[in-house]
């Protein structure tokens, strides 16, 4: 996790595209806010390694959006109970339900159902907020972070230093 989280701040300070990291914070929610035990969340996160993202950035924030994801289950349940109990979808749904291995996604789930709703339609405010940010954090707060007396000091310390040579190798 360690090998990660600097990757991810390495990507931030380089000139790695902010597309790549915003498309992966967007798709770390997406996984994030998923339900992890229906077969759905096992096949998006397979399709999600073969894309050209940063995969630090995806498993950071897949991990930090499953922590939160239970604080909104609620909301995700009536979202999910409202797409599931739409008329015009009923036919639909009643016909997916009968093809074979589609049950083990666990669509019919209200949470599953509402939190991947809901992940997908703030995905794209998600990646503009997260292009601005690191516009901002390139432009103006990476050279103020390098110049506060926090950073100089912890910059200091051996272990840091080790941690950084690590990180070095890593790039």
């Amino acid at each position: 996790m360690l090998k990660a989280i600097m990757k991810f701040f390495k990507s931030l300070n380089n000139n790695s595209h902010p597309g790549e990291i915003a498309h992966a914070v967007c798709l770390g929610m997406v996984l994030g806010l998923t339900p992890k035990d229906n077969a759905f969340w096992y096949v998006l996160f397979v399709f999600f390694l073969f894309i050209r993202i940063n995969k630090s950035a995806l498993f950071i924030f897949t991990f930090i959006f499953a922590l939160i994801a239970p604080a909104f289950d609620n909301i995700f349940h009536q979202v999910g109970y409202s797409i599931l109990t739409y008329e015009k979808l009923t036919p639909v749904f009643a016909k997916l339900i009968d093809i074979p291995f589609v049950f083990f996604t666990k669509f019919n789930n209200t949470i599953v159902m509402g939190s991947f709703v809901t992940a997908v339609a703030a995905y794209i405010p998600m990646y503009f907020l997260v292009r601005i940010f690191v516009r901002y954090w390139r432009a103006i707060f990476s050279p103020l972070v390098r110049k506060t007396r926090l950073v100089n000091f912890l910059s200091k310390i051996p272990l840091v230093q080790k941690i950084q040579e690590i990180g070095d190798d890593l790039a």
